[in-house]
């Protein structure tokens, strides 16, 4: 029986690490993005994909909606959690990154 061996250094898992905080990056974007149509046509298909992006990145979210109120502009508000949820993510992007590749 011969042993596989995979050809995986430090960086290559880096760079996988790193293209995970990307896609969950990019899902907060389309999360954005989702709040501000609100008359989007139903689709099955669609439905399901705005469906996912809601229960992966709500989780993270609500984590910074606790403590960042909503910004009340007239009748309208503006949720400023997204934005610190990206910039904290970024910072433990370039941390794991880092530790990671060494």
């Amino acid at each position: 029986m011969s042993a596989l061996v995979f050809a995986t250094t430090r960086d290559t898992i880096a760079n996988y690490v790193e293209a995970l905080f990307l896609v969950y990056t990019i899902l907060i974007f389309i999360r954005v993005l989702m709040s501000w149509f609100t008359r989007i046509p139903y689709y099955p298909w669609l439905d399901a994909v705005l469906n996912f992006v809601r229960e992966v990145t709500d989780p993270y979210l609500n984590l910074f909606r606790r403590f960042i109120p909503i910004l009340r502009i007239g009748p309208a508000g503006l949720d400023l959690s997204p934005i610190v949820a990206i910039f904290v993510l970024l910072i433990v992007q370039r941390i794991v990154v880092s530790a990671i590749a060494g």
